[in-house]
């Protein structure tokens, strides 16, 4: 009986892990397209959309998480085939993805705070600004492509998502090609033409997938177009009250990233390039685990919302053991190709050799990593997202980012230094090393309170845990 229940959870997982995986990495590859072109381009190019890039993403996921709250409200309602009311919260969450727009729109179009900290170069940092001022227009149509991603996923319908945004890619690669050369009578806007090539892309998509849902018979089971809702505060407080702490999660992580990245620019633009090669990778084999702690999410609010506590708990240590193994595979084969894998995105000899060292310590990050993206999934399959927060900000702003200041830029005496083994800070790779440390901390924090919640069998409650 127990192996038929793994096998079938592990078909589960299969079945739903691997067109979220595909459409992950197509959204991640809008990041590689970008860096790679950009890195050909120029060295101050890449490092703009580098530093553009990373204003952008810490402004941005902190809202789509909120808006991800949708995922775990619709599978325990699917779960538990309570259908007439999905198309109720969809709805609502469709308003709120509206009011969330606004803030990007004025965040990113006065990004002042973020350069205080960057002290880049003035060209490079004019640059950057323009990526922002155009990108900031894409952010609507991806929190609202969000909420339709969160409901088809929930309904163990996901396959639509990875065909529109392999759509998306398909777009987005000639008209980085038309907006940064200036081809076909556009201007030359080097690096910020990924900008507009991401803005136009994120727009078509949304409108798609939107188009679809209201035509395709296969939703209209869940009334999301049966009728018209103004906002309703209640659910909203509802969705607010898994998705902030969601927000908040995202933010810490992001904005570790982030402000490492932004630290790392006062290292001069040859490390500033070499990061953003790191960096771009690493979120690149982050998609593996996202996919996958998607995935086991989905499956652990469906199987709560059923009543099946012990399943939702078989679901989530499956994925966990399916991570370790898939990240270890993945890390090992980076750690050797790593020198190969840096040439290709730089033809600069300074950039790529500093990348491949930084990517040996990519390889032992991707471990760590995985465990708690697919620990933390999991528990937002059980509504649990305060507890994770308080430990992801513990970890990564005091852990990863503080020690990351210390080990990476710290101008102690040499004889301070020298206590510990170094004659001087370590720059990029100390950064890379508090990362590390800090997601081990954050891994060991969410899977301990995974299991306590799974082992006492209760049903969610609440989101105040």
């Amino acid at each position: 009986m127990r192996y038929a229940i793994h096998q079938s959870i592990l078909r589960d997982i299969v079945r739903l892990g691997w067109p979220v995986l595909v459409a992950q990495i197509a959204m991640m590859l809008y990041a590689v397209l970008d860096t790679v072109m950009a890195g050909r381009y120029g060295q101050r190019d890449l490092a703009a959309v580098g530093i553009g890039a990373s204003i952008y993403i810490t402004v941005f996921i902190a809202l789509m998480g909120v808006l991800i709250a949708i995922g775990p409200i619709v599978s325990h309602l699917f779960g538990a085939r309570r259908y007439a009311e999905i198309g109720e919260e969809v709805r609502q969450t469709f308003w709120l993805g509206v009011l969330l727009a606004a803030i990007p729109i004025a965040v990113l179009n006065y990004p002042d705070l973020f350069f205080k900290i960057t002290q880049a170069e003035p060209a490079v940092e004019a640059l950057a600004r323009e990526y922002l001022a155009i990108v900031a227009w894409s952010v609507p149509a991806s929190l609202l492509f969000r909420v339709f991603h969160g409901f088809a996923t929930a309904i163990s319908r996901p396959r639509i998502v990875m065909v529109l945004n392999l759509v998306g890619l398909a777009i987005k690669i000639p008209l980085n090609w038309i907006f940064m050369h200036g081809l076909l009578g556009a201007p030359e806007m080097g690096g910020v033409g990924c900008a507009l090539a991401t803005t136009i892309a994120s727009w078509i998509t949304c409108i798609a997938a939107w188009a679809i849902c209201y035509a395709s018979a296969d939703y209209h089971a869940y009334g999301i177009f049966a009728r018209w809702s103004w906002p309703s505060w209640q659910r909203i407080c509802h969705v607010l009250g898994i998705g902030v702490p969601i927000g908040f999660t995202f933010l810490v992580d992001v904005t570790a990233f982030t402000f490492m990245t932004l630290f790392i620019a006062r290292l001069g633009t040859q490390a500033s390039a070499a990061h953003q090669i790191a960096a771009n990778f690493a979120a690149l084999t982050f998609m593996l685990p996202l996919a996958l702690g998607s995935a086991v999410g989905v499956l652990v609010g469906q199987a709560l919302g059923a009543g099946d506590s012990r399943r939702a708990r078989v679901a989530g240590l499956l994925g966990l053991a399916v991570a370790v193994v898939m990240a270890g595979v993945i890390s090992l084969v980076m750690f050797c190709a790593r020198e190969g894998i840096a040439s290709l995105y730089s033809i600069d000899p300074g950039v790529s050799n500093l990348a491949a060292h930084l990517l040996a310590f990519v390889a032992l990050y991707h471990l760590v990593d995985a465990v708690q993206t697919v620990a933390i999934n999991v528990l937002r399959g059980y509504k649990r997202t305060v507890v994770p927060m308080i430990a992801y900000t513990v970890a990564l702003w005091g852990v990863g980012l503080g020690g990351g200041y210390w080990l990476g830029l710290t101008t102690l005496g040499r004889e301070d230094w020298a206590q510990i083994g170094l004659a001087e800070p370590l720059g990029a790779a100390g950064f890379w090393i508090a990362a590390i440390a800090s997601l081990a901390l954050a891994s060991l924090l969410v899977v301990l309170y995974f299991l306590a919640v799974s082992r006492a069998g209760r049903r969610p409650v609440g989101t105040l845990t």
